[in-house]
């Protein structure tokens, strides 16, 4: 049985409809990252879990109880909120201990476990200074060891990261994610990073406009997305449009303007003359002599980005987003020519239509 079980959930301010039946299950000490745009729905989602937000419909069950009505001081969970929500007139023991006070725990186990806490997210030196006297990834700590400190039984993370700078964000979220293994607590993550989302997250629930596009494991994600928004929104992806010109087996040979490409499609139910939108991540295209590879093109932009190259290249279908590791080689300079490659198993079906296609259809070159 799941630990945690949302069924149908869905919440409406008004005619609005925020979250439409949402549907998950997380298993014990699993790490779930909620990712997506603003206003998908995602925040509200974690503040009906917390009971923040009344459910208009649906059910909310943890451990197999119902808790969809529960108040939010009865649901016992952990919750780290965006603004980190201190209390500047304690100390930083005495925020961490204000939950396990609020739970009538006796003094000295509550000394102990404060104690426990402080040291879980290296803060054991901190513990009489006040908040305005740390760092932001100090505060960030606190704010986590006390969610933590009263043991919850699922960890609510409100984007907790989104206040500190680049490389803090970068050093904190690996190690909220070693926290959360060493301590195994079931947690879940609202963050519009995907970057942050997919390198800590156990599985992420991809949300678009109130609704689940796609769950599951975060390279699956990266590297099937399911739709148009999750190929764009979750890195980057090159966007081909075409039609099926014949097949064999669940090999698709594809017209994408003057050139075939040979797609791999299981259970697509595509057939000759169906439309298809493609996806080719940019790191997967290579740059080769002018004449090799599958197209040539003409360097039309080059950004720098530190640890890569970005480029974008007219070619015959189209203009062509391209990363390159920076190995120290000289950047391509714009206006020059270069041939374009990649492997067939890197092209992803995006989605599909009927098509109405021309009365004789090519076949493949």
């Amino acid at each position: 049985m799941s630990f945690l079980k949302l069924s149908n959930v869905t919440k409406f301010y008004g005619d609005t409809c925020a979250v439409s039946s949402f549907n998950l299950t997380v298993e014990k000490g699993e790490f779930i990252s909620l990712l997506g745009p603003s206003g998908c729905g995602k925040t509200t989602t974690l503040q009906m879990i917390a009971g923040f937000e009344s459910v208009s419909s649906g059910r909310i069950e943890l451990a197999g109880r119902d808790m969809t009505s529960s108040k939010p001081n009865t649901r016992g969970l952990g919750i780290v909120f965006q603004s980190y929500a201190l209390f500047p007139h304690m100390t930083v023991a005495q925020n961490v201990a204000f939950g396990l006070e609020m739970r009538k725990c006796p003094t000295r186990e509550r000394a102990e476990r404060v104690a426990q806490a402080l040291s879980l997210v290296h803060l054991e030196k901190h513990g009489e200074r006040y908040p305005r006297e740390l760092s932001g990834g100090q505060r960030q700590r606190v704010a986590l060891a006390r969610a933590l400190v009263i043991a919850p039984p699922v960890l609510l993370l409100d984007e907790p990261l989104s206040n500190l700078d680049a490389n803090l964000r970068e050093e904190m979220q690996f190690e909220l994610r070693d926290i959360q293994r060493k301590i195994g607590t079931t947690t879940i993550m609202v963050t519009h990073d995907q970057s942050e989302a997919m390198s800590i997250s156990d599985r992420v629930v991809v949300m678009e406009a109130g609704h689940i596009t796609q769950v599951d494991r975060p390279l699956r994600v990266y590297e099937h997305p399911k739709n148009r928004f999750i190929s764009t929104f979750v890195g980057k992806a090159n966007l081909l449009n075409g039609y099926v010109v014949s097949h064999h087996h669940n090999q698709f040979d594809v017209r994408v303007a003057d050139m075939v490409l040979t797609l791999t499609a299981i259970d697509s139910g595509l057939h000759q003359g169906s439309k298809v939108e493609i996806g080719l991540r940019p790191e997967k295209i290579a740059f080769v002599p002018s004449d090799n590879g599958r197209c040539h093109g003409v360097i039309k932009t080059c950004f720098f980005m530190g640890s890569q190259w970005m480029y974008t290249v007219t070619t015959i279908l189209g203009d062509l987003l391209v990363l390159v590791p920076n190995d120290g080689s000289p950047a391509l300079e714009v206006g020059s020519v270069t041939g374009l490659d990649w492997h067939d198993h890197n092209l992803r079906l995006i989605s599909s239509a009927q098509y109405a296609a021309p009365s004789t259809v090519p076949e493949a070159a």
